[in-house]
Order: C-alpha cells, then sequence, then structure tokens
C-alpha cells in the first residue's frame, strides 16, 4: 500500500512524466540481443553472455531495468570481474530517496547492495589470484516508479569468460503491488515511510516461492497500484491512474526514463521472451483502502479484475492463472473469488483458480508503513508454495 508522501512524490512527479510522454513507444530495441562484443574482456550483456531476468530493454549496448527483480545471472571464470553501471535521472546524491537499489550475487552469497548515485559506476564483483569459477547474479532490489538502473558492460579480466546459466525447469511470473516489491522490509520501524534503500525483492515472498521451487521468474510490481484504484487514504478519492492493467503490456511505469528519455511506460513488452507456466496475481490490498467492503465498489473492482484475467490470458495462453490477497487484510478476496467464477463462466477457461494468504500477525512485527516483515514474506513464500505444487503437480 502507498502512503501520504508518496501520494504527494507521484502527484509532483507526474508533471515531470506529462512532459517526457510524448517520447512515444520504441518500436525495436538500439542493439542487436548478440552483437556488439568485439573486444572480448569487456562485454554487452546480451544473451549470447547473460540470462536475462524479467523484462530487460537493450539500449544503445547498455541493458536497462525497471522492474523489481530484473537482472542478469551468468557463469564466470576468470580472476578479476567488474560490472559496470549506468544510472537515469535519480542517480545523484542528496536528491532525495529514490535511487535504484541493487545487489550482486556470488554463488549466492551477497557481495554488493547499495543504491546507485553516480550516472556512472563500476562494481568490483571478484578480485583473485587464481581464477575461480562462480555464479554471479544482478539484481535490481527496488522497484520501478522512482527509479531504473542500465547494466553499460562486464568487464570480465584477462583470460575471463562468461556464459549465461540455464534455464530452470519452471517459470512464475507475479504481477502485485508493494508487497511483491517488497516495501520497507529493510526498516523495522513501522512508523517510517518509503525509501528504495530499505525496498528489498528478494526478502518478498514472490521471489522466495520461485526459490523454493527452484524456477525462474518476472515480477510486474508498483508499490501502491491496483485494479481499480491506487492507495487512497480518505477511502473516499478513487485513483484510476494507479492502475497495473493499464501497464502490464509495458516494461513497468517509472518517473524516469531509460537512458533520461525512454518511458518504460511506453515501451511494448515482447511477451513472446518470457512465456511462464504460471501467473500468479496479488492485487486488491490497495484496491481495499477505496472498496471498504462497499457493494458497488466491490462489484466494480470484480467486473474490472475480470477484464484484467482476458488480458493475462490473451499474452500467456497456456499458463495456469493463480489470484491471490490477504497478507495485509482479506476483505476484498470475496470479490476475488467471484471475479475467477464470473471469468470461468464466461470464457469456459479453467486453469485459474483463487488462493488467500493468511495476514500477517503482530508477533511477527511491522516494517515501514505496516508492511510486511521478512518473517511474514517467509511464511506467505511457504504457504504459496505448498498451494502451488498442488496445483501444478510440481
Amino acid at each position: 500500500m502507498k502512503i501520504k508522501s508518496m501520494l504527494t512524490l507521484f502527484c509532483c512527479a507526474a508533471v515531470g512524466m506529462t512532459l517526457l510522454s510524448g517520447c512515444g513507444k520504441a518500436e525495436t530495441e538500439k542493439n542487436n540481443e548478440n552483437g556488439g562484443n568485439k573486444d572480448m574482456t569487456h562485454l554487452t550483456a546480451t544473451k549470447e553472455y547473460v540470462k536475462q531476468i524479467g523484462r530487460t530493454y537493450m539500449i544503445d549496448d547498455t541493458l536497462w531495468m525497471a522492474l523489481s527483480g530484473t537482472g542478469i545471472e551468468f557463469e564466470y571464470t576468470g580472476k578479476n570481474l567488474t560490472l559496470e553501471l549506468e544510472g537515469d535521472g535519480a542517480a545523484f546524491p542528496g536528491i532525495g530517496d529514490n535511487q535504484a537499489r541493487y545487489a550482486v550475487f556470488v554463488d549466492g552469497e551477497r557481495v554488493a547492495d547499495d543504491v546507485l548515485t553516480e550516472r556512472e559506476k563500476s562494481v568490483t564483483v571478484l578480485e583473485s589470484d587464481t581464477k575461480k569459477s562462480v555464479t554471479v547474479k544482478f539484481v535490481k532490489l527496488s522497484e520501478c516508479a522512482m527509479s531504473t538502473i542500465g547494466i553499460k558492460g562486464i568487464d570480465l579480466g584477462e583470460g575471463g569468460s562468461a556464459k549465461p546459466t540455464a534455464q530452470k525447469a519452471h517459470r512464475i511470473e507475479f504481477i502485485g503491488d508493494s508487497i511483491t516489491c517488497g516495501y520497507g522490509v529493510d526498516d523495522e520501524d513501522e512508523s517510517h515511510h518509503f525509501k528504495t534503500a530499505t525496498e528489498d525483492c528478494t526478502l518478498a515472498y514472490a521471489y522466495k516461492t520461485a526459490q523454493l521451487l527452484d524456477a525462474d521468474y518476472s515480477l510486474f510490481s508498483v508499490s501502491g497500484y491496483g485494479i481499480i484504484s491506487g492507495y487512497t487514504a480518505d477511502g473516499k478519492t478513487k485513483i484510476p491512474q494507479q492502475t497495473i492493467p493499464q501497464y502490464y503490456g509495458s516494461l513497468g511505469f517509472s518517473y524516469q526514463g531509460f537512458k533520461g528519455s525512454e518511458m518504460p511506460q511506453n515501451i511494448d513488452w515482447d511477451f513472446s521472451k518470457y512465456q511462464p507456466e504460471l501467473v500468479v496475481i496479488n492485487l486488491g490490498t490497495n484496491d481495499d483502502s477505496y472498496c471498504l467492503g462497499q457493494s458497488e465498489r466491490m462489484d466494480e473492482y470484480s467486473a474490472e479484475y475480470v477484464n484484467f484475467l482476458k488480458t493475462v490470458r490473451e499474452k500467456n495462453p497456456d499458463a495456469q492463472i493463480l489470484c491471490t490477497v490477504g497478507i495485509m487484510g482479506q476483505r476484498i478476496f470475496p470479490a476475488i473469488e467471484m471475479a475467477v467464477y464470473t471469468y470461468k463462466k464466461e470464457t469456459g477457461d479453467e486453469k485459474i483458480s483463487s488462493f488467500m494468504f493468511d495476514a500477517q500477525k503482530p508477533e511477527d512485527g511491522l516494517v515501514a508503513d505496516y508492511h510486511p516483515t521478512a518473517v511474514t514474506h517467509d511464511k506467505a513464500a511457504a504457504a504459496l508454495t505448498e498451494e502451488i505444487k498442488k496445483i501444478m503437480n510440481w
């Protein structure tokens, strides 16, 4: 859910977005996915050398990422490895709490964790006197709305090599809001507000579920967003501009552009690049702040949920769909059940079901703006994993 301070930020930033919105949709990526690597000690993060995670986008040899959890993974052999990063308009020190947060993992161990406050930065991943073979993973920890980040190059060092890690046996897409983003999970004071520096999708239920199932993942999530309304503090004002369905066909939504001008929301996503076996939708927590259990609003939410399900099915024709909610409140779940029932009746599509999470418990604590702790996310991931195993026979 989104809080008052974020509402103010979004409104102010929307002016800047409007000025930039005339850029239009990019028709093609600016660099061939397997080209541009003449110097084999300095590579571009193309599919020839890395596994691209989530909805990424190549512009002039820089691989750009907006959504939570986007990144790359590869097998590296060598002595000295460096990643060259590129920032966006938020990548300056002292301008707020919105810079992109990222992490680098080597053989599963987090070796770097920082926010990008420079337009260009080199991150040393490995320094060794002897040649080693390791698995390297770069993950954008923070969400798309506030900032984006690019991988400008991979410096292998003399004699170094890189190849993409293997695709996993299963593929999942998660569609959600702040809970999926890992909002505030690193800030154990519930009275504190949003900062990208305390947001970490790898500590949230979706990423953890993928790990438990040893599945590849893609996240499409924005804090405060819903199906018919974003989070509203007064329970009266509907906020339709903060909804996931309008952006689902794109690379996300951000107030910052790739290379400063190409906005993720204006770039169509090619769904053929990643066809999940399962789509998990966790949307409704923010809608609930507007619906408040009122029948007319719940019916509107349910009807628009059905429409969104039809879009999800169009883009993912073979996937099972699992509709969830409940970690930060269960009141809206009956409207989700109604949406699933109506969708099945209208389409005859039986590859869909619903699942309600347990609500977060006081004894498990709260983090910024009353969001779930890592303990709560662990419990949610365990429960979701069991449900997925049951419906998918994994």
